[in-house]
């Protein structure tokens, strides 16, 4: 087996309520509602951050960041994103790709895309290793009736050195 690349999957979805920011990408996003959680409910970021953590074998998001610890209420996922990285680079890996998927059926997302692709490439993913997508939910399910959001990820990461 080739242990020098490997790739993880991630997928996260909140429920969109009144009262709270939305915040995707690391991108707060004008809209009447935002998605709620214990952090600040980034779905896109949280989906990243399990499919780096896939990759490297560390787990999942919940394992690190648990919701019944009130240091992570309210949390930046980008500050979130900067601990994950750290620990795939204590590891010795490091981001070649990352590509995720909105899931949304209002706002529209694409306006707001390339600073979403900006904010996480200088959270510590570099340039050129990001790419995002969006889609409805052609008013079927959750997503399709404005219910919540959701995003999937999918990750390459790469051995930098050995352990």
């Amino acid at each position: 087996m080739d242990d020098r690349t490997r790739t993880g999957i991630g997928f996260d979805s909140h429920r969109l309520i009144v009262g709270r920011a939305l915040v995707l990408g690391g991108v707060r996003i004008p809209y009447e509602m935002g998605l709620e959680g214990h952090s600040d409910a980034d779905v896109l970021t949280h989906a990243l951050m399990d499919a780096l953590l896939g990759a490297a074998g560390m787990g999942d998001l919940g394992g690190h960041f648990p919701d019944t610890d009130d240091r992570y209420k309210g949390a930046d996922s980008l500050t979130l994103l900067k601990k994950v990285l750290g620990l795939l680079r204590g590891d010795g890996w490091e981001a070649v790709n990352v590509d995720a998927t909105l899931l949304a059926e209002r706002p529209k997302m694409g306006p707001f895309i390339p600073r979403m692709i900006l904010k996480l490439e200088n959270a510590g993913l570099g340039p050129g290793t990001v790419n995002i997508k969006a889609t409805t939910g052609e008013g079927m399910g959750f997503v399709g009736r404005g219910e919540g959001l959701a995003a999937i990820a999918v990750a390459l990461i790469r051995r930098k050195s050995r352990r």
